[in-house]
């Protein structure tokens, strides 16, 4: 029997960031493949061409080459290279039925773990052994969970087919959309994704979770010419200059009336002397709204005027999506199972319908969503944990208690169902 404590910790020392979780995708097809379901990886588990936001080669082959130092089985990671790193296990039951899915992300963030005292994780020896990676938003957690349902459902008993989707490059809203370019999802009929915490307390549950924002992530490159500042500025192209006047233009794009918006530069960096006008820089923004259409409508405004800055200043440009999300419409019928199957749950105690949830985007909107399209149901659900500082913070942590209620709860309602 899986130890979920054991199994979430040995998580949290070892965070890999997106793309690059190939001990921790190792280890799940491990498990996957010991309790005996049909494990789909690398390549065939996600479609490479329309991943966004992949890291550079040298970050990918140097997480790789940690990855077996640290324990990852080198003849599966071989097939996860070069950031192919989702694994999907499918156990089928012992009669027809429908196509049951759940979503587990299992990256780490770019944030440097507390040491202080008393911080749990530092205090029981199980702090991030990867300085400046830490599992900072519970999907140490989540990763756990979902190979405890997998341990729950490994008997087959039950009618129809579960399908266990472990997925990377959540954080950026960046590793689903290749899952749904694969058709990973074509043939699911029903689809449950949750997240620990997000601002709900331990013993409650939320069936449904609404406000989670539409969001685009864009890279854009500036490329001028260099010259010296003193001597003979007039020869060059300012690419810093252009993205500056860029980065202050998107700031000022106007508010909408039929929907909130957000749009932040997060990433401005250029130059490489100050006597030398810098012939490159590179900008990363995004623009968030409540509303697709009007996140589609801000992004167009911020491709306008990141164009109109290159030509101002004679500069070339491209601009990539690194990452994206549309919003979550769940499915009241799947949002009432999931909370009416809570209640038979000991350890929760409170139960609301569709709490609106602000924390930002979620990049399992596109599961839902083509599993939606192609008739089928989903919910998004938050699954409380009380947690000691916010997610993305050095201090964040999770109640391990929540980890076999969960558990059991998902199990509870893949069985109803499958039955």
């Amino acid at each position: 029997m899986l130890d979920l404590v054991s199994l979430r910790r040995d998580f949290h020392m070892h965070p890999e960031v997106g793309f690059t979780e190939f001990r921790t995708a190792t280890k799940v097809v491990e498990i996957l493949t010991s309790l005996g379901y049909e494990v789909i990886y690398g390549q065939d588990a996600l479609d490479g061409p329309s991943r966004r936001g992949l890291p550079a080669q040298a970050v990918l082959e140097e997480a790789y080459e940690r990855a077996l130092r640290d324990g990852a089985n080198p003849a599966i990671a071989e097939k996860m290279r070069g950031g192919f790193t989702a694994v999907i296990g499918v156990k089928k039951g012992k009669a027809d039925g429908p196509t049951v899915a759940f979503r587990f992300d299992m990256d780490a963030l770019p944030v440097l773990e507390s040491k202080d005292a008393d911080h749990f994780p530092q205090a029981n020896g199980f702090r991030s052994q990867y300085e400046g990676n830490m599992h900072a938003c519970a999907h140490d957690g989540h990763t756990t969970i979902g190979l405890g349902l997998a341990e729950k459902l490994a008997d087959g008993n039950f009618s129809g087919t579960v399908k266990l989707i472990f997925q990377p490059a959540e954080e950026g809203v960046r590793g689903a959309y290749s899952i749904v370019q694969k058709g990973i999802v074509d043939d699911v009929d029903f689809i449950f994704c949750h997240h620990l915490g997000v601002n709900v307390p331990l013993g409650e549950v939320h069936g449904g979770s609404h406000g989670l924002l539409a969001t685009t992530k864009m890279l854009a490159h500036f490329h001028g010419v260099s010259s010296h500042a003193g001597a003979s500025p007039e020869h060059g192209k300012n690419a810093l200059l252009g993205a500056a006047t860029a980065l202050l233009n998107i700031h000022a794009i106007t508010r909408f009336s039929s929907a909130a918006t957000r749009v932040n530069v997060g990433v401005l960096e250029g130059g490489t002397a100050a006597n030398i006008i810098p012939a490159y820089a590179k900008m990363i923004v995004e623009t968030r709204s409540e509303s697709e259409d009007v996140n589609a409508e801000v992004e167009k405004r911020v491709r306008n005027i990141i164009a109109s800055a290159a030509a101002m200043h004679e500069l070339d440009h491209e601009i990539e999506v690194i990452g994206g999300a549309i919003p979550i419409n769940y499915d009241d019928e799947m949002a009432d199972l999931a909370l009416e199957e809570a209640r038979q749950v000991e350890g929760f105690h409170s139960f609301k319908k569709g709490e609106h949830n602000a924390m930002g985007s979620e990049d399992a909107s596109f599961l839902i969503k083509r599993v939606q399209d192609r008739g089928g149901k989903g919910t998004y659900m938050s699954i409380g944990t009380d947690i000691p500082a916010p997610h993305h913070h050095p201090k964040f942590d999770i109640q391990e208690e929540i980890l076999p209620r969960a558990v059991e709860l998902l199990t509870r309602i893949a069985k109803r169902l499958l039955t």
